[in-house]
């Protein structure tokens, strides 16, 4: 531990965790992205609905807890870094492979085994990085874990502005490969976490089904707090591009350009809520981003301008992934060690499980009211904002806590 409260020097063996994780999140998020700017292309080429291909947001969300609960197992039994890199192959090759489907049916049965590999990524990575990190640095580094969420949503914009119009729906999910490209950094510079190796050879650990069991109260409360922080982040986020080309009647490369200005409010909000967390706790980080995301909502969804949707638009993804940026440190505080690759995972994907429908509900309330998608954002972000404050505010925490 520094002295003086001084930052304490990170090793090579945290840094290339830390970039690892960071990266693993970024094209994982890529890849899921890359569908919510094809939405209407996809369905003008399959001859249906957006709310139709919407059903594939909702597929690949719902997979995830299965992910997290496999892959989380055999990352607790067998090791974080190699369960990793199978976890990035697999989401790379499944993402490329969407671009092949030849119907719509061929397209949900992709996406829902890309959700399969997407859901082992993030409590694996989360875990490695946590386990091998000074805690007085895990809320900044969570929030920087975190930013790569929105990362790989600017990622997904900037090629969808730069790129849509030369290669069309097909190549963009081509450039889902890409990823794979990580497994190399994985494989040859980084370690497998201290806390797995030293639980690994200890003959009195518990069983991950004992673990799960002795702390069901808890796990209960995080899979409803995460429901609500999902339903917080994709109901902001998913439809958005959607909102620009239906309502607005935006170009891919302004849709493209608006999407990238809100994912630099995410990144931004992430790595400063994170950090703010070590020093007011991760209760209190997260009510003061959700608040500050509800304050944005009436510029980001009521405003007409490409200009000022821009700046609505960094000022909610700011709160919203403000709010998402302490998660990573906070669950891993409070999840049992003997699961702590699995848990985190496993209660934020049945979360989002219990939020996967919100894509399709709001594509459908919209329709409705004549592709009144603003209308549908509004509402549905400010019912969620209150919600994230909410559960927050009545939970335990852990900050500090011995990982």
């Amino acid at each position: 531990m520094a002295e003086n409260g001084a930052t304490p020097a990170l090793t090579t063996t945290q840094r290339m965790a830390i970039l690892a994780a960071y990266l693993g999140w970024t094209l994982d998020a890529f890849d899921y992205f890359l569908l919510v700017f094809l939405l209407k292309s996809i369905a003008q080429a399959f001859g249906t609905d957006v709310k139709s291909v919407s059903e594939a947001l909702f597929l690949t969300l719902a997979a995830r807890p299965v992910g997290a609960f496999g892959f989380g197992w055999l990352a607790d039994r067998y090791g974080r870094r190699p369960v990793l890199m199978v976890v990035v192959v697999l989401f790379s090759v499944l993402s490329a492979a969407s671009g092949l489907a030849q119907s719509l049916g061929q397209l949900l049965l992709v996406r829902t085994l890309f959700g399969v590999a997407m859901g082992g990524e993030w409590g694996i990575g989360a875990s490695l990085v946590m386990e091998t990190i000074p805690s007085s640095m895990r809320g900044r580094v969570s929030g920087l874990l975190q930013a790569g969420y929105p990362s790989g949503y600017l990622l997904a914009s900037l090629a969808f502005a730069l790129l849509f119009d030369r290669i069309g729906w097909r190549g963009m999910f081509f450039l889902g490969l890409a990823p794979s490209l990580l497994v190399v950094l994985i494989r040859m510079r980084v370690e497998e976490s201290p806390s797995f190796v030293a639980a690994h050879t200890d003959p009195a650990r518990v069983s991950a089904w004992h673990a799960l069991t002795g702390h069901w109260r808890l796990a209960l409360y995080l899979i409803v707090l995460m429901a609500a922080f999902n339903a917080f982040s994709h109901g902001t986020q998913d439809l958005y591009p959607t909102f620009l080309q239906k309502q607005h009647h935006f170009d891919a490369r302004t849709t493209g350009l608006i999407s990238a200005v809100m994912n630099v409010g995410a990144i931004t909000g992430a790595l400063l809520i994170g950090r703010i967390s070590d020093r007011i706790g991760r209760r209190r980080a997260i009510m003061a981003a959700a608040s500050a995301a509800l304050l944005a909502i009436p510029l980001w969804a009521g405003a007409s301008s490409p200009l000022w949707l821009a700046l609505g638009a960094f000022l909610i993804q700011a709160g919203v992934q403000g709010a998402w940026g302490v998660v990573p440190a906070h669950l891993n505080e409070l999840s049992p060690p003997a699961v702590r690759a699995m848990f985190p995972g496993l209660v934020y994907q049945l979360g989002n499980l219990l939020a996967s429908r919100n894509g399709v509900f709001q594509a459908s309330l919209a329709e409705s009211h004549g592709n009144a998608y603003g209308l549908a954002l509004a509402g549905f972000g400010a019912v969620t904002a209150g919600a994230v404050i909410l559960f927050a505010a009545f939970g335990p925490e852990r900050k500090g806590a011995v990982l």
